[in-house]
């Protein structure tokens, strides 16, 4: 009677990352910070989607605080890991994180502020490794102190998208306030739809033409750029006939420093029944407002800027639709998310791209 038996496979060891690990291959960040309320303790480190050495040139404390939120960052490992764990640390904000294997959504988890050790179950054992991907809370400020994974990782490049690199900076309508997950906003259905690499610089409340947002957007590698612009300036009051239009076009020339050929597209404001014909503080009605910006754009097109295009928001969502896509009059339902992927996808789509 034969005792042979075939040894058991090895068990691979668990490896423990740091999140700047270059195996982790990021989209959405400049770089890394340690810095903010209760940050840093055991090493955590907060991806940053803008430079936080010169937030205090905007003089808003609730832009500075907005700019440390992780919206539209995410990582990805090609890995045959039967289990991913992450050690995070929340602020409070109130989104999930999602975590989808081969473009699935595969887990949400919905946990609070504070610190998480939370892991994750991963379809180990196919014929490849698996491409998984982490979408942070695009509401809140998520620092990483650690990664760990159960398997082999293939290397950087085996998860490094070749799409373009698409900067879309603008209010909540960007940072997406009522999306079901971060990776169902709808920037970040497009980017997944198109392979394109995405920077998320949405500002619920404070797209205000900051000098600052101009200068990162200026400074970031981008094959595309998308401006949405006008609905916070309406709403609070920030411009008037008179300056409003001259922001617009001051804006997009500081972008244009570092982006001379690059396809910039401005969004004008999405409808907003109730709005439309409302007259704010500084005289302006919503109307007024987008007409301003369409106007600010034709004139810089007349000026000679030929990759700067123009894409009426009402076309996008018009009056008549406002109820079906809007949760309160003004921001999109987790469906209504899907109709701007599909809507301002294809507006995006039609804008001609540099071959390269």
């Amino acid at each position: 009677m034969s005792t042979d038996a075939t040894p058991a496979p090895p068990h691979p060891p668990v490896e423990r990352l740091t999140p700047d690990d270059p195996r982790l291959s990021f989209d959405g960040i400049i770089g890394w910070s340690p810095e903010g309320d209760g940050a840093g303790a055991g090493g955590a480190l907060l991806p940053l989607r803008m430079p936080l050495d010169r937030l205090d040139t905007t003089l808003s404390a609730n832009l500075a605080r907005l700019a440390r939120t992780t919206a539209g960052v995410r990582f990805a490992v090609r890995t045959d890991a039967a289990s991913i764990e992450l050690e995070v640390e929340n602020s409070p904000g109130g989104s999930p994180l999602d975590v989808r294997v081969d473009g699935l959504l595969a887990h949400r988890w919905t946990g609070g502020p504070g610190r998480h050790r939370i892991a994750f179950a991963l379809p180990a054992g196919g014929p490849r490794p698996a491409e998984v991907e982490v979408w942070l809370p695009h509401l809140s400020a998520t620092r990483i102190a650690a990664v760990s994974l159960s398997g082999h990782l293939s290397p950087p490049d085996a998860v490094d998208r070749p799409g373009a690199r698409w900067v879309v900076y603008g209010s909540s309508i960007v940072h997406c306030m009522y999306a079901a997950g971060p990776s169902e906003t709808w920037p970040a259905l497009v980017a997944a739809e198109r392979g394109w690499r995405l920077r998320n610089l949405g500002l619920a409340g404070e797209a205000y033409l900051d000098p600052l947002l101009a200068r990162t957007i200026r400074d970031a590698p981008a094959d595309l750029i998308t401006l949405e612009l006008g609905v916070n300036a309406y709403i609070r009051g920030g411009f008037s006939a008179r300056t409003w239009g001259p922001a617009v076009c001051g804006f997009v020339e500081t972008v244009r420093d570092g982006h001379p050929d690059t396809p910039v597209v401005v969004l004008t404001s999405l409808a907003a029944p109730g709005r439309e014909q409302a007259v704010n503080s500084a005289g302006m009605t919503l109307v007024e407002t987008r007409t301003a910006t369409a106007r600010a754009v034709r004139v810089l097109q007349r000026l000679g800027d030929r990759a700067l295009h123009l894409v009426d928001g009402l076309t996008l969502v018009p009056v008549a639709e406002a109820a079906e896509v809007y949760a309160d009059g003004l921001h999109p339902t987790p469906e209504g998310e899907y109709v701007l992927a599909d809507r301002i996808g294809a507006a995006l789509g039609r804008i001609p791209m540099p071959r390269g």
